[in-house]
């Protein structure tokens, strides 16, 4: 599955993965405005035996599918509310 990763500009360590370059339609409003500016860091091909830093590639699978993205926040962070 191609992926691509941005990088939050306004929010350290927070990457945004999406099913499609630069297509950020299914991307909430209220998140898109958390996050500020986005910076394309890399394209990827996940599969679920791939090695992510500090996200499970079956789980950001799964929500890509789901909802179009995953949002991978800072270690210890576990909701989009506490990027406030």
């Amino acid at each position: 599955m191609r992926t691509w990763v941005y990088k939050s500009n306004r929010k350290e360590n927070t990457y945004l993965y999406v099913d499609r370059e630069n297509d950020f339609d299914n991307i909430p409003k209220a998140l898109i405005d958390l996050l500020g500016d986005l910076s394309l860091v890399i394209e990827i091909v996940l599969e679920p035996d791939r090695k992510l830093a500090q996200a499970d590639p079956v789980e950001v699978m799964s929500q890509l599918q789901i909802q179009g993205y995953f949002l991978q926040m800072p270690p210890g962070d576990s909701k989009p509310e506490k990027l406030c």
